[in-house]
């Protein structure tokens, strides 16, 4: 490789002295970075806080087996549709998850046996400084695209361009924030974080998809597009039909499939994904032999619905799994966009109306344990526990923000008695719904003349039936909630445009709460469309929580951060809490297998991976 003052030579010789000037703007600044950076510590790894779990010579991921076969083919189902197979612009509710990881992949690989750590791909090596103000990326100069071209700094660089200007709303942010990009030769890539204030960003920079710069089509990236995009990871896209069916065939020369990181997965030869329309179609196409594997969302069903052939001779198993994850939020979400829901006092009285106990009992068998927490059965969670010093002096900024028994560790949700009537919660309701100036008038709720009236968005019947014993509940105090079924199309069409008055929210929790708040609650996310800011929530508070969170330092302040989210959210009752249970339930053919050991924070595109699974009638190669 040559000098600086031997390139800058050449230049002078062959354009004369007017490339002197260019020479000095173009290769001095990235010599005097390589320079600064110098002292920078060079590792295989990146983690939130700390360092990787895993040492440098590390040979696969634990819950990775090397010794998989090689082979065979896996069916999956998945319910809605897809209209692109673009999955990293800012419409990628429209785009199959599964191309994620599988056929696109990014600089580094996240371990999802820990919290937040990432290992080397198509980067084999990272240097960051002390305040991770910059992150310099090595890349392997043996990575490739599927077509065999190599994967080069200017890909990077063109990527972070694209995704900054056109990718998902995450990108957006972080990358409009990074003050320069820069490439130091055709395998280095330096970014500048200096000002960021935020520990996550080099992960999220390290997390980023690298796309080929040659075979992208910038002008519609941000349409739905279904060109077959040109990727880097272990499988190509063979079939593809929009809405309906995606085909993933495994690239027998993918450049990475011995490196540690890749070991021991993706060991299916084909992988073909169907869509379904509902929970219950893909049910039934468990039960007729045409797919290898299901999760369970229905309780009811897990307890009654196996008894059929394929379960009882053992071609198909009930299984379950239980990874190490949060237990996020689900439940009915008000649209505060909506002015019937302004009024902080009527969503506690609605959310006192719903009997977890009862439906737990009837509906679930008593398998659910209720939802409290936005973080819940993690460190992040503030139910059960005092705010600390630290928490306190945040909130003092807010006064009147964080209720006192929240504050204190003491709110739970309503309990009921089981009996499906209440009255003792209901008599609570109304007269929290008095002191806020509601009325009864002939049996109907209402404020200032205007009834509380309005419509509940589900998509399957679960939601349908526990929507109805909602809203019958509801009656009893006045209030008309009327549940309306659509299709999935409408419905994800619906909720991206924020076009409903309740609807049932899920968000999963990640294992270390940070960037992806931001789109959940900020003052940012809140009319952007596509946006998961599905209560409309803003305000001071939460954004200045936000800011709190992602400027952690150490664990400890991360945590400190979260609870104070967590009471700032709980307060504003933008939920309606309902179930979970920390517990994957599955259903899969009995000739596909997983390693003994689970992964702890298991990822999308399902809510368990089968990256690192097999057929055991693979053939070994």
């Amino acid at each position: 490789m040559l000098s600086v003052g031997q390139a800058i030579g050449r230049m002078i010789a062959a354009a004369g002295f007017a490339a002197l000037l260019h020479a000095v703007a173009v290769l001095l600044p990235a010599w005097a970075l390589a320079d600064k950076l110098s002292s920078a510590p060079v590792t295989h790894g990146l983690a939130l806080y700390g360092e990787p779990a895993l040492p440098k010579d590390f040979a696969h991921f634990p819950y990775a087996n090397p010794e998989a076969p090689k082979g065979g083919r896996l069916w999956l189902g998945q319910r809605g549709g897809f209209a692109s197979l673009n999955p990293f612009n800012a419409r990628f509710g429209d785009a199959p998850q599964l191309i994620i990881g599988n056929v696109l992949q990014s600089l580094m690989m996240r371990s999802q046996d820990e919290p937040y750590s990432l290992y080397p791909l198509i980067a084999q090596s990272v240097e960051i400084d002390d305040a991770r103000e910059h992150v310099t990326f090595h890349l392997d100069p043996r990575a490739r695209f599927s077509d065999k071209t190599p994967i080069l700094a200017s890909d990077v660089l063109f990527s972070f361009e694209l995704l900054k200007s056109k990718g998902r709303p995450n990108h957006r942010v972080i990358f409009a924030s990074v003050t320069s990009a820069v490439a130091l030769n055709d395998h280095t890539v330096r970014f500048d974080l200096t000002g960021v204030k935020d520990r996550e960003a080099p992960l999220i920079l390290a997390a980023m998809p690298v796309l080929s710069k040659r075979a992208t089509n910038v002008e519609r990236f941000d349409e739905l597009d279904m060109t077959i995009p040109l990727g880097s990871g272990p499988y190509v896209i063979s079939e593809s039909k929009a809405g309906s069916r995606l085909v993933l065939r495994r690239d027998p020369d993918y450049w990475a499939r011995d490196i540690p990181s890749q070991r021991g997965l993706y060991n299916f030869d084909e992988i073909d994904l169907d869509y379904y329309r509902d929970g219950a179609a893909l049910f039934e196409a468990l039960k007729a032999g045409l797919l290898d594997y299901r999760e369970e969302t229905s309780a009811a069903r897990w307890s009654t619905g196996y008894d059929f052939p394929a379960v009882r001779n053992g071609a198909i198993v009930k299984e379950i799994l239980r990874p190490g994850r949060p237990t996020g939020m689900e439940g009915f979400v008000f649209n505060l966009r909506k002015a019937i829901f302004r009024d902080v006092r009527l969503r506690e009285a609605i959310a006192m109306m719903y009997d977890f106990e009862w439906i737990n009992a009837n509906f679930y068998g008593g398998l659910y344990t209720r939802t409290e927490s936005y973080f819940g059965e993690s460190d992040y969670s503030s139910v059960g526990r005092p705010a600390s010093a630290a928490e306190r002096g945040f909130l003092a900024n807010f006064p009147g923000v964080v209720r006192d028994d929240i504050l204190e560790g003491r709110w739970r949700p309503v309990q009921h008695d089981g009996s499906g009537r209440d009255r003792t919660v209901a008599k609570r309701a109304q007269t929290l719904l008095a002191d806020a100036g509601y009325v009864l008038v002939g049996g109907r709720l209402e404020k200032n003349g205007v009834p509380v009236i309005f419509e509940i968005m589900i998509r399957d019947r679960d939601e349908e039936r526990l929507a109805l014993n909602f809203a019958a509940s509801l009656k009893r105090i006045g209030i008309e909630a009327n549940p309306r079924l659509y299709d999935e199309v409408q419905y994800q069409r619906r909720r991206q445009r924020f076009e409903y008055d309740m609807m049932t929210g899920q968000w999963l929790a990640y294992a270390v709460p940070g960037q992806e708040q931001l789109n959940r609650w900020s003052t940012e996310s809140l009319n952007r469309k596509n946006s998961f800011n599905l209560a409309g929530a803003a305000s001071p508070a939460l954004d200045a929580a936000l800011d709190n969170l992602l400027a952690s330092r150490t664990s400890e302040d991360s945590i400190s951060a979260a609870r104070a989210l967590d009471r700032i959210l709980l307060s504003g009752f933008y939920f309606v809490p309902l179930q979970h249970v920390n517990a994957i339930w599955c259903a899969h053919r009995a000739t596909i297998r997983h390693p003994a050991h689970t992964p702890l924070f298991p990822m999308f595109p399902f809510g368990f991976t089968l990256e690192n699974w097999w057929s055991e009638k693979a053939d070994v190669r």
